[in-house]
């Protein structure tokens, strides 16, 4: 039976694992994933995870929605942290004790999000990557944030998603770019230029990666992207691609190369770095 919307977390620390509170302060964090998402990054088998997802759902802790297709059928089960998964979160990170309405607008608000489809593709991404560091000793995703916490650090930019990505003993650096074919191409090419400015101030001069969404698409941004003078190096693949892979095609190159071959460089450390204050950059 599911637990009452005031029972204390005291009653349900018992039933948390380490691998629940890793899976809560990635809803925290991302918002959202599917039961396929959080099936490949934290579980073996698929029944265990639909079984563990449904047993913290009754705790409260995460909730779910999905949506019928319109050729029939339903899209997969969306998550999202329920009001007690909220509340563990607010007390693990010292911020105020949502109250259950608050918690429900934001589940209601989140699955009403227009762009909800481009936030579960970006995150679709850094799956990818996880999934892949679990079959490969020698892979490592060291850094995983969302728009919201880049957007916070580096504030002039609006990547989609940054990540650090270790293969071996190299680590690469990277800004998301997630496209799903709605924006047009000269726009996304335009970001560049903040992208240049952050470099110019001392921060880091990372690689902006296209995660598009057809071949077709990606030879048109290749077009754009030839006319454009900048120092951002941007490399492109599609969705269909494995983003650990041999997949990228950098700007002006006809040959594609793994994620962590793409040139990365970190930039003036943050302690040093005039535009760098309060724990953001301020240009």
């Amino acid at each position: 039976m599911p637990l009452p919307r005031t029972t204390s977390l005291l009653a349900i620390y018992p039933h948390i694992t380490s691998r629940d509170r890793l899976l809560l302060q990635l809803l925290d964090d991302h918002q959202i994933l599917t039961t396929s998402q959080i099936h490949r990054m934290l579980f073996t088998a698929r029944r265990t995870c639909q079984l563990r997802l449904n047993e913290l759902a009754a705790l409260g802790l995460i909730e779910r929605f999905r949506f019928s297709r319109d050729g029939g059928g339903s899209h997969p089960w969306h998550w999202t942290l329920g009001h007690n998964g909220r509340r563990f979160q607010a007390a693990t990170h010292e911020r105020p004790e949502p109250t259950p309405r608050a918690s429900n607008q934001s589940v209601q608000r989140l699955s009403a999000n227009p762009h909800l489809a481009h936030l579960v593709l970006t995150n679709e991404f850094f799956v990818r990557l996880t999934e892949h560091a679990r079959r490969h000793d020698k892979a490592r995703l060291d850094r995983w944030w969302s728009e919201q916490a880049t957007t916070k650090q580096y504030r002039t930019i609006t990547a989609d998603g940054h990540g650090l990505w270790t293969t071996g003993d190299t680590t690469v650096g990277f800004f998301l770019e997630t496209d799903t074919g709605s924006e047009p191409l000269g726009r996304l090419v335009a970001k560049l230029d903040r992208y240049a400015k952050l470099a110019r101030r001392g921060g880091p001069r990372y690689p902006v990666l296209f995660w598009l969404d057809n071949e077709q698409r990606e030879e048109h941004l290749h077009r754009v992207l030839h006319g454009q003078h900048t120092t951002v190096a941007a490399a492109t693949a599609v969705h269909t691609s494995e983003p650990a892979g041999t997949v990228w095609l950098p700007r002006g190159s006809t040959g594609r190369i793994p994620l962590g071959a793409l040139p990365s460089d970190h930039g003036q450390p943050m302690a040093d770095n005039p535009n760098y204050e309060d724990g953001v950059f301020v240009l």
